[in-house]
């Protein structure tokens, strides 16, 4: 006789593209799929402070799909409550999560501060969520399992994980509940068949449940213009005396952007100017990077150049006081610097000095969360607040989201239904989920695609509510 059925509970990453947190429950041990940070709007931010929607001690495990913070930043919070591991990831993953997470910490404890000597913070004593001996602590917990490899993470739950392509270690991530022939998929972030640096995302297995992400969920991308609009923009600013401005995630975003620019240069579709990589992090992203580029980790796409991100002209910032230098350049310059939604990172102190000059354009690659300064200055805004004051907006700013690791909404409705042919293949399970709950998304997004997979593929598609509680 088969058990209960197991429950799924949404503690984040619903409604918004942070904070994702989904507990998978058995009846007889509770995993953890993903352990993100909340950014963006203040009322999100307020959630990585409130208290745990769960007792994390009754956690068994944590399974994360990649190292990007809003699905891996709230884990030195377990982490300073003692809570012991293990987090399953792929050795990827678990890398990259290494250097996320000791950054994340230190912006953490730089920004309390500035607050403390700045004087602009509503707190008398301003502190960080976690500092970085949390973050080692995290660190510990990582267990590293491969992708297609199967392991029990807990007496009840198998986890297999699958290429994802969205950066570098990520994966989507297969549950198996023993005794129950139940099975959940969580999408983790689908990456983009043509990624210039990995292999596309494999194909989704025959599940029960399915999380999908969103994040993209209700639009499309037109990629064929984006060098055109990219070097449009560099050439104009070089042309009226200015720099490029480029808030960039330092994970992937940085070495996907890279390529870009190593072509432009080579082609010399752009200006020869520095382009300058201002992030402790997004360098030491860059060298794991290089490294799988040059032992040829199963995940890099084949017949990539051994020197695909070495790009001419290529300036390494390190030191705070080299960053200095670059925040008001004695000439033009194209300045790559984290965090890509500017929500924390040296490029604040860019945007800060480089804003109100018009020769200077700021260049958002990716996807900007709502309440970010990214999402902003997209938006249009004239000034945009700082460290406590209003930086005016006179620069240009371009939006060139063809940058993004995500997939948009053909490729995650073709992802989703790639698995009518496990049927045919002999693959246990059905083609279609029995439900597919719509993650990771805004919610006019995750709406949009939900009405989609309803239309198109005939799915009960479903966008759960907070803290909703379903069967798996």
């Amino acid at each position: 006789m088969n058990r209960m059925r197991p429950s799924l509970t949404f503690l984040g990453g619903v409604g918004t593209v942070t904070g994702s947190k989904y507990l998978l429950d058995t009846g007889t041990t509770r995993v953890l799929l993903e352990c993100g940070l909340f950014q963006g709007l203040s009322n999100l931010r307020r959630r990585n402070w409130a208290e745990p929607p769960v007792d994390w001690h009754s956690v068994d495990a944590v399974v994360l799909t990649h190292a990007h913070l809003d699905h891996s930043g709230y884990l030195p919070v377990l982490a300073r409550q003692g809570w012991s591991g293990p987090v399953y990831a792929t050795p990827g993953t678990a890398r990259l999560a290494q250097i996320v997470l000791a950054d994340s910490a230190h912006l953490q404890e730089e920004d309390a501060r500035y607050a403390a000597e700045g004087g602009w913070s509503k707190h008398a004593t301003p502190r960080p969520l976690y500092d970085t001996a949390d973050a080692a602590r995290a660190c510990e917990l990582f267990v590293p399992v491969p992708h297609g490899e199967i392991t029990r993470i807990t007496r009840d739950v198998a986890l297999t994980f699958g290429r994802a392509g969205h950066i570098l270690g990520s994966a989507w991530a297969q549950l198996d509940v023993a005794g129950t022939d139940r099975r959940l998929v969580h999408s983790g972030d689908m990456g983009r068949a043509e990624h210039p640096l990995l292999r596309p995302p494999e194909p989704r297995p025959a599940c029960d449940a399915l999380l999908l992400e969103s994040t993209y969920g209700d639009r499309l991308r037109h990629d064929e213009t984006s060098g055109d609009m990219l070097a449009s923009a560099i050439t104009r600013t070089v042309e009226r005396g200015g720099s490029v401005l480029v808030p960039a995630f330092a994970v992937d975003r940085t070495e996907v952007l890279l390529t870009a620019l190593r072509d432009l240069t080579r082609t010399a579709r752009i200006p020869d100017v520095p382009i300058v990589v201002d992030s402790p992090m997004a360098l030491a992203c860059l060298r794991i990077y290089r490294e799988a580029i040059a032992q040829r980790w199963p995940e890099i796409r084949p017949g990539l150049a051994v020197d695909a991100l070495d790009t001419r002209g290529l300036v390494e910032v390190q030191t705070a006081e080299e960053s200095k230098h670059w925040n008001k350049p004695s000439s033009p310059a194209i300045i790559v610097s984290a965090s890509g939604m500017a929500t924390g990172g040296r490029v604040l102190h860019h945007l800060k000095d480089l804003l109100p000059d018009a020769r200077n354009t700021v260049a958002i690659v990716g996807f900007a969360a709502e309440g970010t300064r990214a999402r902003q200055l997209v938006e249009g805004a004239r000034q945009v607040k700082i460290h406590g004051d209003y930086v005016p907006v006179r620069a240009e700013v371009v939006a060139l989201d063809a940058f993004s690791a995500h997939a948009d909404s053909d490729e995650l409705t073709a992802w989703a239904a790639g698995a009518a042919g496990a049927v045919a293949t002999g693959a246990a399970g059905t083609a279609a989920p029995h439900t597919c709950y719509v993650v990771h998304g805004e919610e006019h997004s995750s709406q949009a695609f939900a009405e989609r997979l309803r239309r198109e593929l005939n799915w009960t598609a479903v966008v759960p509510r907070e803290g909703e509680r379903v069967l798996v």
